[in-house]
Parts: structure tokens; C-alpha cells; sequence
């Protein structure tokens, strides 16, 4: 399993720190009306839990985890580690299944590299409106995918993985 590289662990702490800054020690519903807790910790979330600012950060090297399987799994082109760190950043925000039926994943796995950035400011809403915090995190995201040392390369560079599919 590839870890998710520290500009992108850095993104998602950013865009997932709670009402106060910083991780969320106690629960709270998100503006899109989930119960969350730490770094954007969904799964296990509910009203009045409390942790500590180390079990967020294990709990957010979970979920970065779970995501970056769930981009292994479907990306069937090569991803240097900023463009697969914000691939998992928008993973763990949007969801594997809406990951898994994107144009942006469709698009990708055809090649098409340059769409991505495009693709990812097309993801800034919830709840049918339209979210400042989502379009500045989308724009992140793009930046990060933007910093690929191997931008335009089709091929696999120093960094990244290909694999049969």
C-alpha cells in the first residue's frame, strides 16, 4: 500500500480541521450535515464523542489509507506522489463511490492527465449549493496535482507506478 506523501497529508488537515482550528476533539456536525470528529472523520463520528489530538491523527492515517487503496484500486495509469496525494485528498472528501462513477476517474484512465484539475473544480457543492471551502479545497487539490515532476509524461517516471490492468 502506497502512503499518501506529507503535502498531501498536510492538504487534507488543513481543509478538515474542526470549528476551532485544528483537529476537532469533540464531535460536530459538517456544513454538509454529517457528524464528524478529528481531521474529517466520518465513519465512526457521533454526537458527544470526544479524542485526543493523537487519535485524530491515527484516525486521519486511516482514512488517508483507505483512500489511497481506493485510488490504487480504480487509476489504472501511472500517478507520481502529489498527483496520487490529491486523488486520495479528494477520496476522502467526496467518497470512493463518487470517486468510482466520476468523469474525473473515467477521464484519467483514458489518459487524459491535463482534465483533472478541470474536473476536480467541477466537485464544490453540497447539499445542491455551492461551498467556498470546497471550491478553495478543489483548487488545492489542482495545485497539488499540478505539481507533478513529470507533468505531460505519459510513461511511468522516477516515483511512480504502473501496472498491468
Amino acid at each position: 500500500m502506497r502512503a499518501v506523501c506529507s503535502a498531501g497529508v498536510d492538504l487534507v488537515k488543513e481543509f478538515e480541521q474542526g470549528p476551532g482550528g485544528g483537529p476537532a476533539l469533540h464531535a460536530y456536525l459538517c456544513p454538509a450535515g454529517v457528524w464528524t470528529i478529528g481531521y474529517g472523520h466520518t465513519r465512526t463520528a457521533r454526537p458527544g464523542l470526544e479524542i485526543t489530538a493523537g487519535q485524530a491523527l491515527d484516525l486521519l492515517g486511516r482514512d488517508l489509507e483507505q483512500a489511497g487503496r481506493e485510488v490504487e484500486r480504480r487509476v489504472s495509469v501511472p500517478l507520481c506522489a502529489p498527483r496520487f496525494a490529491a486523488l486520495a485528498s479528494f477520496v476522502f472528501n467526496a467518497g470512493a463511490g463518487s470517486f468510482a462513477r466520476s468523469t474525473l476517474l473515467r477521464r484519467l484512465n483514458a489518459g487524459e492527465y491535463d482534465a483533472v484539475p478541470g474536473e476536480l473544480g467541477r466537485w464544490t457543492r453540497a447539499n445542491g449549493r455551492v461551498l467556498p471551502g470546497l471550491v478553495r479545497r478543489r483548487a488545492a487539490e489542482a495545485a497539488l496535482w499540478n505539481r507533478c515532476p513529470h507533468a505531460g509524461l505519459d510513461a511511468a517516471g522516477p516515483g511512480e507506478r504502473s501496472r498491468p490492468r
